[in-house]
């Protein structure tokens, strides 16, 4: 059973300094045996998105680049799969939310770029990201076979089943969601509950663990819920963390639960394909 760590932590006021807290935190949790290592959404710089602001473009990086060589050497040396989550520039006034996979070797196995892009008072980030156009792959590393989505991503069973039909054993959503305060105290509560129910629907349509990694902390107006989490194929929560404090989440995932859940409840094999063609369409009258 392989071990996962969720890095569940703060805002920090710069890159370098991110940077280096997260080292230490991947260090941490490969000492206390974790085999994947995944970040929050977004880990080198603020969650930035709650404004309009050309001059935070300045914060992407080019993939791959120095950046992903740092991540690259840390995981070999560890021998640890990590998921990291970055802001990329891809070309001139080009840029993705995108997650970098690196197996255990050190190898950067590839990219994968936030698909669904939300537009929201204080979560600006189609003035950000262009939509992803590298598909739902799975990445089959040495610790697991892993789909990666992000944040606005986990709101939408089509992209969770892909990623399961794909062979995913584990869905790894790096995550920044919070409340803004003028809504915290009517919907707070509701919210929260949809963010997490959803995702528990997610383990149990596709008979797969899910593990959902926040921030946690307030930054320029949004306090981030943290309660980071890892379920089971029947929707358990196994593993949950704290609400306002920095923590490394580490859980054994069986992977063998997968197969023995697909067996009793075989949803893939009454799946009506056949009757699915609709699914395509923007909206259905």
């Amino acid at each position: 059973m392989p071990r996962i760590a969720l890095l569940q932590s703060a805002t920090f006021p710069s890159k370098e300094s991110s940077l280096d807290h997260h080292i230490t935190l991947i260090r941490q949790a490969a000492e206390q045996g974790a085999q994947i290592v995944v970040t929050q959404e977004l880990f080198l710089t603020p969650y930035f998105c709650t404004v309009e602001d050309t001059e935070l473009f300045d914060l992407a990086d080019e993939l791959p680049g120095p950046i992903t060589d740092v991540l690259g050497q840390l995981a070999g040396e560890l021998g640890i799969v990590l998921v990291a989550s970055l802001f990329e520039h891809r070309g001139p006034g080009l840029y993705h939310n995108t997650a970098a996979i690196f197996d255990a070797d050190g190898s950067l196995m590839g990219f994968y770029r936030k698909n669904h892009i939300p537009q929201d008072p204080g979560f600006e980030e189609k003035f950000y990201f262009t939509p992803g156009d590298s598909g739902y792959p799975v990445w089959d590393t040495r610790f697991g076979k892993l789909g990666v989505l992000i944040c606005w991503d986990q709101w939408y069973p089509e992209a969770a089943r892909l990623m399961a039909l794909g062979g995913a054993q584990i869905l790894i959503y790096p995550t920044a969601i919070g409340w803004l305060p003028a809504e915290k105290s009517e919907l707070g509560a509701a919210q929260h509950c949809a963010w997490e129910t959803v995702q528990r629907g997610h383990a149990v349509a596709n008979g797969c663990f899910v593990a959902a990694v926040n921030r946690s902390g307030s930054h320029d107006g949004t306090e981030f819920w943290g309660q980071s989490f890892i379920v089971n194929p029947y929707g358990e929560i196994e593993a949950i963390a704290s609400v306002e404090n920095e923590q490394i989440l580490l859980h054994d995932v069986n992977y063998q639960a997968v197969e023995n859940f697909r067996r009793i409840w075989p949803f893939f094999r009454d799946r009506r394909i056949d009757t699915y063609q609709e699914i395509l369409q923007r909206w259905r009258k």
